[in-house]
């Protein structure tokens, strides 16, 4: 990634297959990822059994994006990761397991990480390859290769956020005037958040983040956030039932969704199940409805860098409900997606750098109280 947080530019013209480099030590593995990936005709797989091999392959081409693994022989993926980001970013999709490497390797500059595969169980391969090559799709775009159009994507993965919450007005309720942030963010989201936070003072009011992640990380990626000497806040994955309270972040963990609810005065989280939502669970789709339901005016929404459009219709429903809702802007997005299609739809009040999110945010908390 450059300084400007921006992934260098297309290395391959319209109408060229998209190179993969794939990385991985087991032979085995390689060729069952390379048959995945070419399922998709417009990718073309590149091999490699470890950093050196793909170093080699590297000083000859250049490819327009890498799967990665971590545990190989020789050097790991994530000292290359390092180096490939120091000395020729590219946009990267790790493979892993392994939740705190994987919170690492997005702190590095991967843009996404995909849980490994269990490869002996057959019923749930079909499902992980899909993943797998939206993964992929996610990275040519982020790197701005010439990607073709989707496919029709299935009902089940287009879904709105109707069967997990059904669409209802903002209903004021006498005393309750605690303010709340909901946040959504994806691709490129580990970095942003962890910005984002660190300018937040200690206390800010109660935070709830949807950040797209397979399950199994959003816990690591929570205890990373919260031993960081750079935020004050109070950082962690959240629980059914958590209340929502100044000085605190809850990440939603993965594959569930977590919605805001009011409960006394205040509010609480509450995790539930259901089918994928603008393809995503968590969706930021459905925390952002929950929020304008439960909070209206009282509400922030800020959304932020990220891949597709989950939560550009919540933040809109948002918006209605009175909330105040903030957009990164484009030049700070590793991934302009989200935010651009929240804002083509007149979501967003505001649109500002990321630098300047938590002081937007923190300058509506100190304004004029909320009528409800």
């Amino acid at each position: 990634m450059s300084a400007s947080g921006k992934l260098p530019p297309a290395v391959q013209a319209a109408g060229e297959q998209i190179d993969v480099l794939v990385v991985d030590d087991s032979a085995v593995v390689r060729q069952r990822l390379k048959s995945i990936i070419e399922s998709d005709p417009q990718f073309r797989v590149v091999l490699a059994a470890d950093p050196y091999e793909a170093v080699a392959i590297l000083s000859k081409s250049v490819p327009g994006m890498i799967l990665l693994d971590v545990e190989m022989p020789r050097m790991d993926g994530l000292t290359f990761l390092r180096k490939l980001m120091r000395q020729h970013p590219l946009p990267v999709v790790l493979c892993t397991s392994q939740a705190e490497r994987a919170v690492t390797a997005l702190e590095i500059g991967a843009l996404e990480v995909i849980a490994k595969p269990d490869w002996r169980d057959g019923t749930k391969l079909t499902q992980w390859s899909q993943n797998l090559l939206e993964s992929i799709r996610n990275a040519a775009r982020a790197g701005r290769l010439p990607l073709k159009e989707d496919r029709p994507a299935s009902g089940e993965h287009r879904l709105t956020a109707d069967p997990v919450l059904p669409r209802a007005a903002y209903v004021p309720r006498v005393g309750v005037h605690q303010r709340i942030v909901a946040v959504g963010v994806s691709t490129g989201g580990v970095q942003a958040i962890q910005r984002m936070l660190a300018d937040f003072p200690a206390d800010a009011p109660g935070i709830v983040i949807v950040q797209h992640m397979p399950p199994d990380f959003t816990g690591a990626f929570a205890s990373r956030m919260q031993n960081d000497p750079k935020i004050a806040l109070e950082v962690a994955e959240a629980k059914h039932g958590d209340p929502i309270r100044p000085g605190r972040v809850l990440i939603i963990p993965g594959d569930i969704h977590g919605l805001v609810r009011r409960t006394g005065a205040g509010y609480r989280v509450e995790l539930v199940d259901g089918p994928p939502v603008c393809r995503h669970r968590p969706s930021v789709e459905v925390l952002f409805r929950s929020t304008a339901q439960a909070a209206g005016p009282f509400a922030a929404g800020v959304i932020l860098t990220g891949m597709g459009d989950d939560g550009a219709g919540g933040l809109f429903e948002m918006r209605e409900a009175g909330a105040f809702t903030v957009a990164q802007n484009e030049a700070t997005c590793v991934v302009f997606g989200m935010p651009r299609e929240a804002i083509r739809r007149g979501a967003a009040k505001m649109v500002v750098p990321l630098d300047r999110v938590a002081a937007t945010v923190m300058a509506w908390t100190l304004g004029s109280d909320a009528s409800g």
